[in-house]
């Protein structure tokens, strides 16, 4: 795609506007320590998505060069839209997996699910997982019980075959962050205790608990104590692994020989693995770090800052107790987190490994999908305004079975392998892109794109870059390339029978700003404050490939909007959705959609769309979570849908004294963020 501005005529055709306000700024503040206020990182000159974006949504015919109708507020609004754009209403039954009304959006303070579904919580924040663990006080919270604890902030989950069969499953959930103030009463942000920290240390990391399977209902329940259960924290010893282990960047007083670090922050999106274990992305990990100015090297503090870290103290004042989150005293400690984890679920004896191959940023997803010759295929957005996506490919082919030597071998399939990051172009003339939503003239509504390498193993594919700088500094490795920069790419999911990537990219205010990327032809209007759904067929659908093609499946936003678009959809019969985050798919194919920070005035929810048939487009909203909380870690399976329902009542002015939800416990209580299962009560 040409990077020259052209001439625009007419009506524009937006990417969508401005601040997202929807999200309180407590949530902000603890959950990425206010990254949207701060600048973004990427000062590169690379290409961004939403230049892309643009010319695919004037290519395919949201409009047709139809007349868009839009009745003001406060009136019934009316989208005249194109028959050839546009699907005609379709009696007769839904796509199998999505026989619901939707729900309407709303601000109760509850999990809303649609008429004939049930609910439970299966856990909060402060259930007993392992034994001997107290039950949840929230006047007397320490490190020791929250060690033994369920943590805090739930995000991603997976629910895994148990050993013992039938009845009986694995549920492993991530704990993204802490918010101190709706946690623990008396606290003063200014000045927290050794105890308040160390306990908000143990709320970080991930949970393995035992569940057993209710057989007349979608119901879970814990098995508190069992041998199998297991917490991971921000202190629990991890191993480096992979071409970067070892390296001096990683290398402390406390670890000399850069492969062992301490506990794992910011857990946020995930995966399985074929092999049966979970991977878990540390996203936001740079707002734990205090004094980056402090580091005076021209060459350091540009990679401190390509990584956000803060130049004084931190917001929870960690680095007041252990020196490790001080970078005037330990500089490479922060290098030492932002890397995909893997934990054996099965093994609570066994150590967590950092992979170094898979790229260190701010991690979102890790969803593998197998190539067409049997190596394994990772993809993983960087969730950050003006950053990219990347995907791994392993050197060797996976082993199937359960033997041993298959299950050793497989272990190592994410330390050999190719990082690649995406490039994405468009097709068509620049004077051919008005702005206005009229189609050029090859009418097409896809672009290419091709995924740049960045390091094989060893070896450096960036000029004037080692291979582990690479690892550790991808962000520059990936500027130095010439990757294309993203809205906030977050989760990205392989179809189960295509192979096609969905990837959710939640949105980045930021679009057309003082001093950001301006208005052009591929971007006539300020900000992305909705998101939006992207769709990546690799060539040959094969994972291995080097190039592939995309489109746009869903533009978010408000259905009236005429910068919206549902993949043709008919937009009077859709649910209005804002902010894609966290994305699963069903068995029957259908997506499912989590969101976070809804920009539409109501509470996040769950949403599912068929993504091909006459009902593709078909945007309905399945469940709403709690006030001011947000939809994570969908799990959809026949007999049950599960969310965590993460930071519930982080709202401006919230405190533990004063709280604004009271959800799951009710009234007199405190906030807990809690799993939910979901199921329909007449399939029973």
């Amino acid at each position: 795609m040409s990077d020259q501005p052209g001439e625009r005529t007419g009506a524009e055709l937006p990417l969508l506007p401005s601040h997202n306000t929807a999200r309180s700024a407590l949530t902000c503040l603890y959950r990425c320590g206010n990254a949207c206020s701060h600048e973004a990182p990427n000062r590169s000159l690379n290409t961004y998505f939403g230049d892309v974006v643009q010319r695919a949504l004037s290519r395919r015919g949201i409009l047709k060069g139809a007349t868009v109708l839009a009745v003001g507020a406060g009136a019934t609004g009316v989208v005249a839209t194109p028959a050839a754009a546009a699907a005609p209403a379709r009696p007769g039954r839904p796509p199998r997996g999505l026989d619901f009304e939707p729900v309407a959006p709303n601000t109760a303070d509850a999990v809303t699910v649609p008429e004939g579904w049930a609910q439970q919580v299966v856990i909060r924040w402060g259930d007993p997982v392992l034994p001997r663990a107290p039950r949840f006080d929230a006047r007397k919270q320490s490190a020791k019980a929250q060690a033994l604890q369920f943590g805090y902030n739930c995000d991603y989950m997976a629910l895994l075959d148990a050993p013992r069969g039938r009845g009986h499953q694995l549920l492993v959930v991530n704990h993204e962050y802490t918010n101190e103030e709706i946690m623990f009463f008396g606290y003063d942000p200014a000045n927290p205790t050794r105890e308040q920290v160390e306990t908000a240390w143990a709320a970080h990391g991930l949970t393995v608990v035992l569940v057993r399977a209710d057989s007349r209902s979608g119901r879970l329940w814990p098995v508190a104590g069992d041998s199998i259960n297991r917490r991971i924290t921000a202190t629990t010893p991890f191993r480096f692994t992979g071409p970067a282990a070892g390296s001096d960047l990683l290398k402390t007083h406390a670890d000399p020989t850069g492969r062992t670090v301490l506990g794992t922050l910011n857990n946020c999106g995930g995966g399985v693995t074929p092999w049966g274990t979970v991977l878990s992305g540390e996203e936001n990990f740079n707002q734990y770090f205090a004094n980056a100015a402090a580091v005076t090297d021209p060459l350091a503090q540009q990679r401190l800052a390509r990584y956000g870290l803060p130049k004084g103290a931190s917001q929870r004042h960690w680095e007041r107790f252990d020196d490790r989150f001080d970078i005037a005293k330990e500089p490479n400690e922060p290098n030492r987190h932002g890397w995909i984890v893997e934990v054996d679920p099965y093994d609570p004896t066994s150590t967590p490994r950092k992979r170094t191959a898979l790229g260190r940023f701010k991690h979102e997803a890790a969803e593998p999908r197998l190539t067409r010759d049997g190596r394994v295929a990772l993809y993983m957005g960087d969730d950050e305004r003006f950053d990219y996506l990347y995907k791994y490919v392993s050197t060797n082919a996976f082993k199937k079975g359960s033997s041993r030597a298959a299950r050793e071998h497989n272990l190592t399939l994410l330390d050999e392998g190719t990082l690649y990051v995406a490039k994405f172009t468009g097709d068509s003339p620049v004077a051919e892109i008005d702005g206005s939503g009229r189609l050029p003239a090859d009418g097409e509504f896809d672009g290419a794109g091709e995924w740049i390498p960045l390091a094989t193993g060893n070896i450096s594919h960036i000029q004037g870059m080692t291979a582990a700088e690479v690892y550790v500094f991808t962000r520059l490795a990936a500027d130095k390339a010439g990757a294309t920069k993203m809205d906030r790419p977050e989760d990205v999911e392989p179809h189960p029978q295509t192979g096609r990537l969905y990837v959710a990219l939640t949105n980045n205010k930021d679009r057309g700003a003082t001093g950001k990327p301006g208005i052009d032809e591929a971007n006539p209007r300020k900000g992305n404050k909705h998101g939006h759904i992207l769709e990546l067929d690799e060539h040959r659908s094969d994972a291995g490939a080097r190039t592939f093609q995309w489109r746009l499946m869903l533009v978010c936003g408000d259905p009236a909007d005429p910068s919206t678009y549902f993949a043709g959809y008919d937009k009077t019969k859709v649910s209005p959705i804002s902010c894609p985050d966290n994305i699963a798919f069903d068995e029957h194919g259908n997506l499912w959609i989590a969101t976070d920070g809804s920009a539409l005035g109501s509470n996040d929810g769950l949403f599912a769309v068929p993504v091909k048939g006459p009902e593709r487009g078909h945007v309905k909203q399945f469940l709403t979570v709690p006030k001011a909380a947000e939809t994570c870690g969908p799990i959809i399976t026949e007999d049950r849908i599960l969310v965590a329902a993460q930071h519930p009542g982080e709202a401006d002015g919230s405190t533990t004294e004063n709280p604004a939800s009271h959800w799951p416990d009710g009234p007199g209580s405190i906030p807990r963020p809690s799993v939910v299962t979901v199921w329909n009560e007449s399939r029973r």
